[in-house]
């Protein structure tokens, strides 16, 4: 787990590669950490992100000292679904500090859906925490903290659904919604721990805009090698003992039109 290293420009980031599968406005942290970490204590709202590799969670707060934490999968502990008889329902575990994380130890979280959908994300999340401990590399990647490398726009298929077979178990109907427009980049560094697919792939940083205060620039660049029906992509085959995905002919739906057919 990391301290301030999942967000830019008042977004989120993650890794090349790494793919966000729900997006949930209007989460509450509480956050019970090492005395010697005083920004990992209290009460915290803002917005949470289950992606391929784990969860984040950005501030609303321009002016918390915690601005993001990220939580790997395989750094969890302990994670357990609380389903109170008066108050909102929420997710509770144990979290240990990861390498170069700006934060050393263990502490506790708990995550509190506002508005519903807490039995939802617990599943899916578990659900790819799982996959993810089964894809573990016998030798993971070296790990780089993610502020280092530049950063830039993520292309769209990085918050698009993957509407296949493969991905079946993620709610997309419970959270239908996308992160802002231009509020997603992508670092340049892959992940350093296993994610969901054993098969992905890491697409190649733009070779031009590379100023990652350009939105704009940076999304058109990433849009001309990032193509999700060629063998770069995240549109990877299935795991064995997993159903392969089936591909649509036609790039899958967004966001907007995935919240339509829900309603």
């Amino acid at each position: 787990m990391s301290l301030n290293s999942a967000h830019a420009q008042g977004g989120v980031l993650i890794f090349a590669g790494e793919r966000i599968l729900i997006y949930y406005d209007g989460i509450e942290m509480a956050f019970d950490g090492p005395s010697s970490v005083p920004q990992m204590k209290g009460k915290k709202h803002g917005r949470v992100y289950l992606t391929t590799h784990r969860v984040i969670f950005n501030s609303k707060d321009g002016k918390d000292s915690m601005q993001s934490f990220s939580f790997p999968f395989l750094l969890m502990r302990e994670v357990e679904l609380e389903q109170p008889v008066f108050g909102a329902n929420y997710i509770k575990g144990k979290i240990k500090s990861e390498p170069y994380g700006n934060w050393e130890g263990e502490a506790k979280f708990k995550m509190y859906f506002t508005h519903g959908g807490a039995i939802e994300f617990g599943k899916a999340m578990l659900t790819a925490a799982s996959m993810a401990s089964r894809n573990r590399p016998s030798q993971p990647p070296p790990y780089t903290p993610p502020m280092n490398p530049g950063f830039y726009a993520a292309p769209p298929p990085a918050y698009e659904p993957p509407r296949n077979s493969y991905y079946s178990w993620v709610p997309y109907g419970t959270f239908p919604d996308a992160p802002p427009a231009q509020s997603v980049y992508m670092s340049e560094a892959p992940p350093p721990y296993p994610g969901v697919d054993p098969n992905m792939t890491y697409p190649p940083p733009p070779t031009a805009a590379t100023n990652g205060y350009d939105a704009k620039a940076q999304e058109a660049a990433a849009s001309a090698y990032y193509d999700p029906y060629n063998g770069h992509n995240f549109y990877a085959p299935a795991a064995q003992n997993m159903a392969p995905p089936t591909y649509p002919s036609a790039p899958p739906p967004a966001y907007s039109e995935a919240s339509k057919k829900s309603n």
